[in-house]
């Protein structure tokens, strides 16, 4: 946990896919700790009214001269934050040449740019779905890499071309490997706002109000007590404190680093109903549906790296609290449109 007397200020940041989800959490922690975030964003998935605590700057990562003019006119910034990427596996398996252009291309990209400038901090949100189908619980940083969805596979890769970078130019990183992110900002300024949303609360949330019909359970024969998946939710205000950490780490000598981002217990799919049951008092009705391609049994954390590491550990991911965050955000944003 960060101190009540470190701060960022004086630091600006880029934060590519800044308008985002997660993104938008990192924002404001930076913010509240006095930093300025930079946001590079295209608004394909992101939204504008997300960018509340520093300058947005439209632009696409997969264009390589607009991208190099963006980090050059803040040719100053030595941290980078890249959250900016396609992350819905179904979409990834109908439409591989998308997710390798918009997350793999994005990223080479905005390495070159850094390389540029005198960004040589780099901070990247990948994912546990770079580890693929394994019975090894809970999961280590060390575990083999097999992912077998395209989304795991493109992150893979940039994990990748981020080492290389690092061996060759000595770029300093810190990849977070986050599991489920989830729940909202206390405030209830900012959450999870896909379109179209494919998260398994927030369609939760919308089933339990009426905003959508019977929503779908994919998988209930799964080898788990319940025959449902068995994830691992970590609040979205802890994934952005992992980020301010990470930057602190750099600031003791870090140089490298790849970090698992959970919590270590794992939920299972109907868990998360009841949880939404209880939480709102209404029901969640839904049917069941066969597994997504792509989808494996279980994943969950070994955080045992990023505390040593970063001196990480969860604060706000209680699954009550994340559902309660998240139901908080939800309903002032339906009371809205």
């Amino acid at each position: 946990m960060t101190s009540p007397h470190q701060t960022l200020a004086g630091r600006d940041f880029i934060v590519a896919g800044g308008a985002g989800y997660i993104g938008s959490h990192v924002c404001k922690s930076i913010a509240d700790l006095g930093g300025v975030p930079i946001t590079f964003d295209n608004l394909s998935a992101g939204h504008a009214h997300a960018v509340q605590w520093g300058p947005l700057v439209d632009v696409d990562l997969r264009d390589r001269e607009a991208t190099s003019q963006a980090f050059n006119h803040y040719e100053h910034v030595k941290t980078v934050i890249h959250l900016a990427s396609s992350i819905e596996v179904g979409t990834g398996e109908k439409e591989p040449a998308q997710f390798y252009d918009n997350n793999v291309s994005a990223a080479l990209n905005l390495l070159l740019a850094m390389n540029e400038t005198q960004a040589d901090r780099l901070i990247f949100s990948s994912t546990c779905a770079t580890y693929g189908e394994t019975q090894n619980m809970p999961l280590v940083e060390t575990e083999l890499q097999n992912p077998v969805s395209v989304y795991g596979k493109t992150k893979l890769a940039i994990e990748h071309m981020i080492q290389s970078f690092h061996k060759a130019y000595d770029l300093k990183y810190v990849t977070l490997r986050y599991f489920n992110a989830s729940g909202a900002d206390e405030s209830g300024l900012i959450g999870e706002e896909h379109n179209p949303e494919t998260h398994l609360i927030p369609i939760a949330l919308e089933a339990a109000a009426g905003r959508r019909p019977k929503m779908k359970i994919f998988g209930t024969n799964y080898q788990t007590p319940d025959g449902t998946c068995l994830r691992d939710y970590i609040h979205v205000n802890d994934i952005a404190e992992a980020h301010i950490l990470s930057e602190f780490a750099f600031d003791k000598g870090l140089t490298h680093a790849e970090v698992n981002i959970g919590t270590g217990r794992p939920i299972s799919n109907l868990e998360i109903l009841k949880t939404v049951e209880a939480v709102t008092g209404l029901a969640v009705p839904f049917d069941a549906a066969p597994p997504r391609a792509g989808d494996v049994t279980k994943l969950y954390a070994d955080s045992g790296r990023a505390k040593a590491v970063l001196g990480f550990t969860p604060s706000h991911s209680d699954i009550t609290n994340i559902i309660k965050t998240a139901w908080r955000f939800h309903s002032q944003k339906w009371n809205h449109d």
